[in-house]
């Protein structure tokens, strides 16, 4: 089985120096969700547009979510079920229920869901993340009841994080689809 890989970014969209974005080139199998405001998220649109895009896929589907787009995934979790997801990578999660770590703007992300997710899941975070602390996105990883891999010191996991195409991260995902099988 390969599933298909949604792609879903986080805050800004993920640039073209951005993991995802490579991934995106690199595997056929995988999509993207695409926001209508990328710099001004707006919770319920963001799940709409995620939901839409689930919708429309009609194959075995891993969620792979970056930073503010851990929430999206997780609120969209609480509220809806689709048998073709069948796993999700949640890779550095932004702590929306912190001020320290998050932007006002942000805010009406929070809180977290915390229940736990009815599929296979894995949580990527590092020692070094300027929006989540290692110790709560272990603590978030638990409640979901996702596995956890600190990645050491590779900041945000983002572009400026200059992983190309993160071949760690792809074997983080092998292993997740492996479990799924399992």
């Amino acid at each position: 089985m390969t599933p298909h890989l949604l792609i879903i970014p986080g805050l800004g969209d993920s640039g073209e120096k951005h993991w995802q974005s490579f991934w995106l080139q690199k595997f056929t199998n995988s999509t993207k969700v695409i926001q209508d405001n990328w710099d001004e998220p707006q919770l319920e649109e963001w799940l709409e547009k995620l939901s839409i895009t689930i919708k429309k896929i009609e194959k075995p589907t891993i969620l792979i979510a970056h930073s503010l787009a851990v929430s999206l995934v997780m609120h969209w979790v609480s509220q809806n079920n689709n048998p073709n997801i069948i796993g999700a990578m949640l890779v550095a999660p932004a702590d929306v229920d912190s001020p320290a770590h998050t932007p006002d703007f942000l805010r009406h992300f929070a809180p977290i869901p915390t229940q736990t997710v009815p599929f296979p899941s894995l949580v990527v975070g590092t020692e070094n993340d300027t929006y989540m602390s290692l110790e709560r996105a272990k603590e978030l990883a638990t409640y979901w009841g996702s596995d956890f891999i600190n990645i050491g010191h590779k900041g945000h996991i983002n572009s400026d994080s200059n992983l190309e195409y993160w071949e760690e991260g792809q074997t983080f995902l092998q292993q997740l689809i492996t479990k799924i099988k399992n």
